[in-house]
This record gives C-alpha cells, sequence and structure tokens, in this order.
C-alpha cells in the first residue's frame, strides 16, 4: 500500500550539514575512568534566525563505559537551549553533557547519540573539539578522511552485475578522486561503472556507486578477484568480488526444469521449461511422457525436445493443457522429463476446475454493477456454473429504475449441454436524454428453479450541465464510499461486520494500481463503484477519498514503503506521464463529476525536505526538485478537475511538533503551493497522521503542565516536544499555516483508524507518581513504548470513527490507512511492488536513534505493506476507543 507511517523524527530543520570532527585516540588508563577511545561524529542539523540545532554522535571504540560525560568548548560564544539523551549544562563556552539515567551504559563498538538545540549571534563555528570521561576524541575538521566502502564481499551473477557504494567518511579539504581497479583473480569480473569517482567538499557524504560485471562463460568455476578502492594519500580498501555461475559445479550432466509443479486451468494451458546443466558431446533427446493420474492432463507441445552443443543452455518449453469437464475435481498428472543415460525428474501438474464444488446448478454472472455511459452500451455475460440435464432459458428483464436504461440484446438466452459453461452477452443501452441525472436500474438475470441474480446497471449522464459548485468541506452533508476490496476482507473477520461499511482510503501506490490488479480494483473501477453507491444513496453526495503516493524516492527515509520510481532513473518524468496524467484523465471523466474525490497527495514527502536531508535518497529529493515539482504537477492537473479536494500530507505531532520543524515545514507548504497555477486555492487543506498512531488527545496531562517542579516537556516520552496529541498539533498547524497566507477556510484531517489505544492497558486517570517519566508514562493512553515506533503497533485500537467537523478547524476525522493493512513485513519477503524490509518492523529489534534505542513494539508475522494483517485488524477491534458496538 502505501501505506505506511512516518519515523520519529527529532528536532531539525532546514538543510542538514554533516561533517566528522573526530576519528578517536587511545587514551591510557587513568585511576578513575578505563582505557576511553572514542570516535565523535558533530551534525548541524538546521540554522537560521539566530537559533540552530546540532546532533552529537559517539562511537565508543575503548573498554566498556558504565557511565560517561561529554565535554566540549563552543567557539563562537554559542549557547544550548534545550537537549536530549543527557543533563545538559553550560559554564561560558565550555558544555557538559552527563548521561541520563537510560544510556550510561555503552558496550565496546556501541554507538549513541545526544541533541540540541541553541542559540548564536555572529558566526556559528563549529565545535571540533571533544572528550569522553576526560578523554580527547580528537581529530579537526581538516583530517585526511577515509573511504567508506559497502559491503566489501559482493557475490556478481555470471552475465549480470552487482554492486557496491563508495563515500568519504567526513569533508575534504579539497577534491578526490576515488579510483576502483581490477586485482588478480577471475579475469570475467570487471569494472562496469564507476571505476572513477569524484568527491568535493559538497558531495563527499553522498555514497556513489561502482558496478562490477561477470562475463557469461561455460566454466562451472565460481571465480573471484579483488578490486583496491584508493585515492592518493588515503588507506585504501579491497572488495572480494565472487561470481555466482550459472553452470553446474559437478561439472556432469542433469536436467534442469522449472518448475516442477504446474497448476493447469481447465480448458487452457501452463507450462514448463527444460534445459541440459552442462554442454553435451552430442545432441541429447528429452522426452516428456504423461505417467499416472487425471487424463484430462496431456503434453500439448514439446513431447520430445533436442539439445546440441550450441542450444543445451537454451530453455525449451513444454506446454500442457488440462481439457474441460464436468467433474468439479481438481485432478493431477505426473510428467517425467527423462533422457537416456540421465536422472529422470518429475513434473506435478494439477488442474485448475471451474466447476462449482457443490454439484448444484446456480447463474454465474460476471458483474453485477454495471455502468452505460448515456448513449450508449455497456454489458455483461452470464454462464451456467455445471452442465445442465437439458436446455435451460435464461431471461434478462429490466425492472423499477430509470426507465432510458433497457435491455438491447441478450433478453433471452439458452443454454445446453454443449455450451452452458460458455459466457452469453446481455448488452444494456442508455438513451440518450437532456436530464443531467446519473439514473440507475436493477436487471433480474432468472431461469426456473434458480435463484436469480440481480444487475445494478447505472446510466453516465454526458449532459452539459456543469459540476457542481466546489463546497467548503467534502465532508459535510456526504456519505462516505465504501471500499468493496478492503470491506470484504473486513466483514470476513470475526465482528468485522461492525467497521466494515465505514469509509476508507484508496491508496494508488504504484503505476499498476492505477488499472487495477487481479486482487484490487483500479481507479475507474472505484469510481464506477463510487457512482453506483452515489445512485443508491438518495440526495446525498458520496466522497471517495484517493491517497496518491508513488513521488519518485518515495518517502526516502524509510525502507517499508519505498516506492517503484527513482529520480535518478527518470522518476519525475515517468510520474507526470505515466502516473499523475492517467489518473487525472480517469477522474475528469463527466460520469464522476458529481461525486467529491478527495486526494491525499503524498504521504511522508514533503516533511523529509525539513528534517531528513542528511539521507542521501532524500538529500537528492530536495536537491534535484523532485518533491516540490512533483506535489505542484500533481496539484496543477487535479485541481482544475472542478470536483477534486486536495489535502496535502503534514506529518504528525511526533515529527514536526517541535518548534525548529513546526515552522519550517509550514513555510515550505507555503512556498510549494504558492508555486502551483491556483496557488494557496489547490488545496482544500492538510491531513496529520496519515498511517500513524498518535493518540488524538491526551486527557490526562498537559504538555505545559509540571510534576514536582519538571516541567512535562522535560520527560523522555515528550523529549521538549511544543505537543502531546494530535487534534492540538493539527489545530495549530492550521492556524500557523493562514498566518502564512492560506484561507482562513483551510480544513485538517486526521487519520483516526488505529489511534483509539483503548482495551484494558488504557489509563482511567493520571498517575499519582511523583517521578516525571513515571507519571508520564502511566497517565498517557498512547501506550507505544516510544513515540518513534509506527510499525504495527502492538496494543493499538481503532480511534474516532470517520464524520465531518468533529472539532475547530477540523473538516473531518478520516480512516485513510484501512484498519487491518499491514505497515510492513516484520522479516524480509520478497516482492515485485519495491517494499524492502525496515528492521522498525521486526518486533525482535532493539531500535536506533529514532526510537531512542528502545524496542519496536511490532507485532509479529507481519506482510508487506499493505496487504491483509488479519491479527492486527483483531487487536484495532479488541482495543478501539470508544469501543465498538
Amino acid at each position: 500500500m502505501g501505506p505506511h507511517k512516518s519515523f520519529w523524527r527529532r528536532a531539525m530543520a532546514g538543510a542538514a550539514v554533516m561533517f566528522a570532527t573526530a576519528v578517536g585516540l587511545v587514551a591510557g588508563p587513568t585511576a578513575a575512568h578505563a582505557a576511553v577511545n572514542c570516535q565523535v561524529t558533530y551534525t548541524k542539523s538546521w540554522e537560521g534566525g539566530g537559533g540552530f540545532g546540532g546532533e552529537i554522535s559517539i562511537r565508543n571504540t575503548g573498554d566498556p563505559l558504565s557511565n560517561w560525560t561529554l565535554t566540549f568548548p563552543f567557539p563562537s560564544g554559542q549557547r544550548v537551549s534545550n537537549g536530549w539523551n543527557g543533563e545538559w549544562s553550560q559554564s561560558g563556552s565550555n558544555v557538559t553533557v552527563r548521561n541520563a539515567s537510560y544510556n550510561g551504559s555503552q558496550g565496546t563498538g556501541a554507538t549513541f547519540s545526544v541533541g540540541f538545540n541553541g542559540t548564536y549571534s555572529g558566526t556559528n563555528t563549529n565545535p571540533s573539539s571533544f572528550a569522553i570521561n576526560g578523554t580527547p576524541c580528537n581529530g579537526g575538521q581538516n583530517q585526511t578522511p577515509s573511504l567508506v566502502v559497502t559491503p566489501t564481499s559482493v557475490t556478481v551473477p555470471e552475465g549480470g552485475t552487482a554492486t557496491y557504494s563508495v563515500r568519504l567518511s567526513s569533508a575534504p579539504s579539497s577534491n578526490v578522486t576515488v579510483t576502483t581497479t581490477a586485482g588478480s583473480g577471475d579475469s570475467d569480473l570487471s569494472v562496469a561503472s564507476g571505476g572513477s569517482l569524484s568527491f568535493t567538499t559538497s558531495n563527499w557524504q553522498t555514497a556513489q556507486t561502482v558496478t562490477l560485471r561477470a562475463a557469461q562463460d561455460s566454466d562451472t568455476t565460481n571465480g573471484t578477484r579483488t578490486f583496491s578502492v584508493a585515492a592518493s594519500g588515503i588507506t585504501p580498501v579491497t572488495v572480494t568480488a565472487t561470481e555466482a555461475d550459472d553452470d553446474t559445479s559437478q561439472g556432469t550432466q542433469s536436467l534442469l526444469v522449472s518448475p516442477t509443479a504446474v497448476p493447469v486451468p481447465e480448458g487452457g494451458t501452463a507450462s514448463y521449461t527444460v534445459r541440459l546443466a552442462i554442454a553435451p558431446t552430442g545432441n541429447v533427446t528429452v522426452t516428456n511422457t504423461a505417467g499416472s493420474g487425471d487424463s484430462d492432463i496431456t503434453v500439448s507441445s514439446g513431447g520430445s525436445l533436442t539439445f546440441t552443443t550450441s542450444n543445451w543452455q537454451t530453455p525449451q518449453t513444454v506446454t500442457l493443457a488440462a481439457a474441460q469437464d464436468s467433474d468439479t475435481t481438481n485432478g493431477s498428472r505426473t510428467i517425467t522429463v527423462a533422457s537416456s543415460g540421465l536422472n529422470s525428474i518429475s513434473v506435478t501438474a494439477t488442474e485448475a476446475d471451474d466447476d462449482t464444488s457443490q454439484g448444484t446448478q446456480s447463474l454465474v454472472v460476471s458483474q453485477t454493477a454495471v455502468t452505460v455511459p448515456e448513449g450508449g452500451t455497456a454489458s455483461y455475460t452470464v454462464r451456467l456454473a455445471i452442465a445442465p440435464s437439458g436446455s435451460v432459458t435464461v431471461t434478462n428483464t429490466a425492472g423499477s429504475g430509470d426507465t432510458d436504461i433497457t435491455v438491447s440484446s441478450g433478453a433471452s438466452l439458452t443454454f445446453t449441454t454443449s455450451n452452458w459453461q460458455t459466457p452469453q452477452t446481455v448488452t444494456l443501452a442508455a438513451a440518450q436524454d437532456s436530464d443531467q441525472t446519473n439514473g440507475s436500474r436493477t436487471i433480474n438475470v432468472a431461469s426456473s428453479g434458480l435463484t436469480s441474480v440481480a444487475v445494478t446497471a447505472t446510466e453516465s449522464d454526458d449532459d452539459g450541465g456543469t459540476t457542481p459548485t466546489r463546497v467548503d468541506n467534502p465532508y459535510v452533508g456526504a456519505t462516505g464510499y465504501v471500499n468493496p476490496d478492503w470491506s470484504s476482507k473486513a466483514a470476513a473477520e470475526p465482528g468485522g461486520t461492525r467497521v466494515s461499511n465505514y469509509s476508507t482510503g484508496v491508496w494508488i501506490d504504484r503505476i499498476a494500481a492505477i488499472a487495477g490488479t487481479s486482487t484490487a480494483m483500479g481507479v475507474k473501477a472505484h469510481l464506477d463503484e463510487a457512482v453506483r453507491q452515489d445512485a443508491a444513496n438518495g440526495s446525498s453526495a458520496v466522497t471517495i477519498q484517493f491517497v496518491i503516493y508513488n513521488l519518485p524516492n518515495r518517502d526516502c527515509s524509510a525502507l517499508a514503503s519505498n516506492g517503484e520510481l527513482k529520480i535518478s532513473e527518470n522518476g519525475l518524468a515517468r510520474y507526470k506521464a505515466e502516473y499523475i496524467d492517467p489518473i487525472a484523465a480517469i477522474m475528469a471523466d463527466p460520469a464522476y463529476r458529481n461525486l467529491r474525490i478527495v486526494n491525499i497527495i503524498e504521504i511522508d514527502s514533503l516533511p523529509n525536505l525539513v528534517t531528513n536531508t542528511n539521507i542521501a535518497a532524500c538529500a537528492e529529493a530536495q536537491s534535484s526538485g523532485a518533491y516540490v515539482q512533483g506535489v505542484q504537477y500533481a496539484l496543477n492537473k487535479l485541481y482544475p478537475l472542478g470536483n477534486t479536494y486536495n489535502y496535502i500530507d503534514a506529518a504528525h505531532h511526533g515529527w514536526l511538533g517541535w518548534d525548529t520543524n513546526f515552522g519550517p515545514s509550514a513555510e515550505l507548504f507555503a512556498s510549494t503551493i504558492r508555486g502551483t497555477t491556483a496557488g494557496f486555492n489547490s488545496v482544500t487543506g492538510f491531513i496529520t497522521n496519515t498511517s500513524n498512531y498518535s493518540a488524538l488527545t491526551e486527557p490526562y496531562f498537559t504538555v505545559n503542565g509540571t510534576v514536582n517542579g519538571q516541567q512535562i516537556r522535560q520527560s523522555r516520552w515528550v523529549d521538549w516536544n511544543m505537543y502531546i496529541d494530535e487534534l492540538t498539533f493539527a489545530q495549530a498547524f492550521r492556524t500557523r499555516l493562514v498566518s502564512l497566507g492560506f484561507p482562513s477556510t483551510i480544513g485538517m484531517l486526521i487519520d483516526t483508524g488505529r489511534n483509539g489505544w483503548g482495551g484494558s492497558a488504557r489509563p482511567s486517570g493520571p498517575s499519582t507518581s511523583t517521578d516525571l517519566n513515571t507519571f508520564v508514562n502511566q497517565s498517557k493512553v498512547d501506550r507505544r513504548i516510544h513515540a518513534g515506533n509506527w510499525c504495527n503497533q502492538s496494543g493499538a485500537g481503532i480511534g474516532e470513527r470517520p464524520r465531518a467537523n468533529p472539532a475547530t478547524g477540523i473538516d473531518a476525522y478520516v480512516w485513510i490507512k484501512p484498519p487491518g493493512e499491514s505497515d510492513g513485513a516484520s522479516q524480509e519477503i520478497p516482492n515485485d511492488q519495491g517494499k524492502g524490509f525496515d528492521r522498525m518492523c521486526d518486533p525482535t529489534y532493539g531500535g536506533n536513534a529514532l526510537n531512542g534505542n528502545n524496542p519496536t513494539g511490532a507485532l509479529p508475522d507481519a506482510p508487506i505493506a499493505g496487504a491483509w494483517f488479519s491479527a492486527q485488524f483483531r487487536q484495532l477491534m479488541a482495543n478501539a476507543y470508544p469501543a465498538l458496538s
């Protein structure tokens, strides 16, 4: 799905500027401390208006630490305003950070970090001298960088390529040329591209790719070769490349068959391939013989194959056929692949039967909802489920409804013992008229003694008229579109009918989703269904919600929900031509003009340009302008349609809630949308908490409260954030946007599909503890271990039900992320949707800096992002707040 979440982001804003300030010095032990050896990296995360932020990453390369104190001087009189992950103090220019209660123990090799916001006047020179427990971690800005090569062991498939990346560890004083040179070893392995890379003072931290190639050969050896990655004055790094040979390693002949289990559709064909493992000395004949089993399955072609010294490695195809029959059995048959002197291979072929398993007669109608263009026709098909004992007449009769819709052909169909399984066509017509109504009519498909089937036909009106005037809030007075794909899955779960008729978002998370797949409806099919629902709901409009989610380098700071398009591979042009243009063309169809089409524009895109440009994919999105241009293009194409309502993703309070993220994000949104053709009018509003779990409200404490003299904001959970819930954050963000020029009519949406946090773990009142962190942890209704946890959260529940105008400035509570759809796989699962594996979805993972190195709180056994996750859905229902009835 796209679907996803958002990482929790520390308070950063602006373009990230990173440079290493230390490589580490070994110091002898003192009376007070064990031997300390440390590496420090200082990151200036944002700067502007006399303020700035910093992140300091420390790697312990010495003895284990039971506690630590970091000290460093500011060279230009900077002052720390607030800090995190430690106890901060400052005397003059000297800054001291003592470990917090939870991060004092750091083993050898451990990396931990602290961060702060500060102020300066005049210059803001970076600190360059750091110490841990009094032992210097010296290095300086102008140190000689080292080569960072990942990985240093590469497997290259024979006839294919593999890559590794190279960057510098710190900023160089001048340009650095890095070469990759092939050394001794298998000469089939060579450098295909990236043999010479140039790093500058501005791109040193951006990884560049070296591609290795393995030539096709006929040997059976997995050869190896070393490659030296080197630059003048820098210690070289050796990469070992190993060829993954595609010939047999035994050097003996064998049959290679793929696959060895084949489903064959009844009345159709399927195939497998055969080749030899190594070159033969002469011609080899391979036979494919049907053995015992279902005699309906036969070898239709490829029964005898000949392999020579020149074509032995080219797979040849064997085609199997399954005859049409009237039984209901998925029979199977073994096909033996054999050649003289070689071990034979068995292929199991199974018939995929298309007859009913019950053995009772019924009418099979291809679709029960049909859109008929005014002045045109549309059709559906009918057949019988099993062979009849005699001729059967099926009638198609127009019932009540719009009399402009009629049965133009196929009103009476005859099925016999020989044609019962052949679909016959019924054609409907919609007469040209002058009204502007998308009328509907029921067509009754019937036959004596059988259960009739109702087909709902809806006219797609083509009269001029005008698209209904765009309203201020598309949710007011409207019925939410119920997605049949999601609704059927929800209803199939125990108790799922309690929520299966709520409106949820339709995610268009890849180009293939526009047309639809074998398991999911496409954009047109959803809109057609929305028209049908509109015709059935009386005078109320229907609001249908689409998620536009396929920017190149999508979700650049994540892994579980990465997309198919890459900026470096002409992704922006493809996004415009192959993604946005077709969507806009479909939505522009006059048949849909009475619908209110809400578009949620690009989850987790623009906020990444504020907080995560230290990540290469995000830096590329910023420097290329792809995110901004992509969003602007989408708005420019979708807004003019007249019945579209565009909402821009605005992350959530646990990402943008710090003042250093809050303002810059609002300003980026303003500048982006100001650059569209319609300017601020091109958006109806913004949405927060999409696919996230942040509580709507925290009823038992406030962000400005205190516990035992300490501010709530100081707690580990709040971590100096300005907000503790989504409602307050969304309302405040709207106010800031209006101050930047957006019209006062803009509204906010909040995704409440999974932020209910009910059940037995929900607190019933504030804690009585006088310890700050204990008070907050016991009082908060958001039961996540850390606010940075976002994937398939254990304990989460369905939140407020979708409804319009629930609070001041809020257009609606919505379920954009459909409850029950996974955020990401809990382990690596190969897929063709570009969705990777993120350890934040692994319940065994101990976390990282983005979640304070806490457990992830993710549910086990999760499928890839967007796939149905039954266990999660049942938990969400059980922990719903308000509770389901």
